[in-house]
């Protein structure tokens, strides 16, 4: 329920809008008194003196004074309608604009107590108020995705820390007891949580600046051959290293784009790297591009392990590890993906994945507007 925010006595905008018309009123009746006063009696006077009257005739005191008298009936009965009518603009207007006003007060209220969910209807008591209630539903709308990514990132964050700390804390316990002594063994193993730890943080801090818009974009043109080339050689010694082959194909002509060449970089070794950790000794990833139109299309393709189809649509989500991905529980923090949709999507692309089923491979595509 809202918290009823109410003005204080006194000081409504109905009330202001019933003071500033009586003051208009008063100004305008008191020149219309004014003018009838000061101006009318003589003007009325001359022209009785020009249709014949005398100047001292008792019937011209008697047309005067009627005259007066005429005014002083018509000026008190424009005061009453002038007043009435100003009343019910009054009310009107108030209507129209303090119930929106009050609602989004109500509304201001509710998000300062933690309710991102508060939405406002149209008003439709003009342009202005309609273009504040729109500006308001949108800055909700931020709030609540921000506070639902802070919310899923806090939980999902301590999931995945308390594998790493289970191990580390069971080792350091170990050795304490006894049970371990430190070795090259031990030493590896806890370096590689510690790694994990920290590829974690380093993660989660992208995501959470992709999943709110905060992906900052240094534009350059890029030649789409290079790129691929640079990403191959970075990959080459792991690939090699785990006895896959890595194949780069195309563009079949010389092409560019207007990127960051470090954000797509990262996109790339994210997607070569799950590729790799998907891919047994002897198969091979293919690294291709091709010109679509007015787009060129990046795929890495693996023929590993490949990814269930009730799967495909949950592989861009925070931390989703599918069945062959739990296999590999030392690869990765499982938001690669999800930061590489927010790089392409950030270039005014899109980014797919195909897969046939389980052992028949991966594709994943990215296509960039070519410049």
């Amino acid at each position: 329920m809202r918290r009823q925010t109410r003005p204080a006595a006194g000081r409504t905008i109905g009330t202001r809008l019933l003071t500033a018309q009586a003051l208009v009123l008063v100004a305008s009746i008191s020149t219309a008194a004014a003018v009838a006063a000061i101006v009318g009696p003589p003007l009325f006077h001359q022209h009785l003196l020009e249709t014949g009257h005398a100047e001292n005739s008792p019937e011209l005191a008697h047309i005067e004074m009627a005259y007066r008298e005429a005014n002083l009936v018509a000026l008190g009965f424009a005061v009453i309608v002038a007043i009435a009518c100003s009343l019910l603009v009054s009310w009107y207007l108030a209507r129209r604009i303090q119930g929106p006003l009050s609602e989004l007060a109500e509304a201001v209220a509710d998000m300062a107590g933690g309710r991102y969910d508060v939405r406002l209807p149209a008003t439709g008591a003009g342009p202005e108020l309609d273009a504040v209630t729109t500006a308001f539903n949108t800055m909700a709308e931020q709030l609540e995705h921000t506070e639902d990514t802070r919310r899923r990132l806090l939980s999902d964050l301590g999931h995945e820390m308390r594998t790493p700390l289970s191990t580390v804390r069971a080792y350091l316990e170990s050795i304490d007891d006894g049970v371990r002594v430190w070795d090259e063994e031990t030493r590896d193993i806890l370096h590689d949580q510690v790694a994990r730890l920290s590829m974690l943080a380093t993660d989660v801090a992208d995501v959470s600046a992709a999943e709110e818009g905060r992906t900052t974009l240094d534009l350059e043109t890029l030649d789409v051959g290079e790129l691929l080339r640079s990403a191959v050689a970075a990959s080459r010694t792991a690939y090699e290293r785990a006895g896959v082959e890595l194949v780069r194909n195309g563009p079949s002509r010389s092409c560019t784009i207007r990127a960051d060449a470090h954000r797509l970089g990262q996109v790339l070794t994210n997607l070569l790297d799950n590729a790799l950790h998907h891919s047994e000794s002897g198969q091979a990833v293919t690294l291709a591009a091709r010109i679509n139109g007015p787009v060129v299309e990046v795929s890495v393709i693996d023929r590993g392990t490949g990814i269930p189809a009730e799967q495909l649509t949950h592989v861009f989500e925070r931390f989703y590890r599918g069945d062959a991905a739990r296999h590999h529980t030392g690869h990765g923090s499982g938001i690669g993906l999800t930061i590489s949709k927010a790089i392409i999507e950030a270039h005014h692309g899109r980014i797919t994945v195909e897969s046939p089923g389980p052992g028949a491979g991966t594709k994943v595509t990215f296509a960039i507007p070519l410049t």
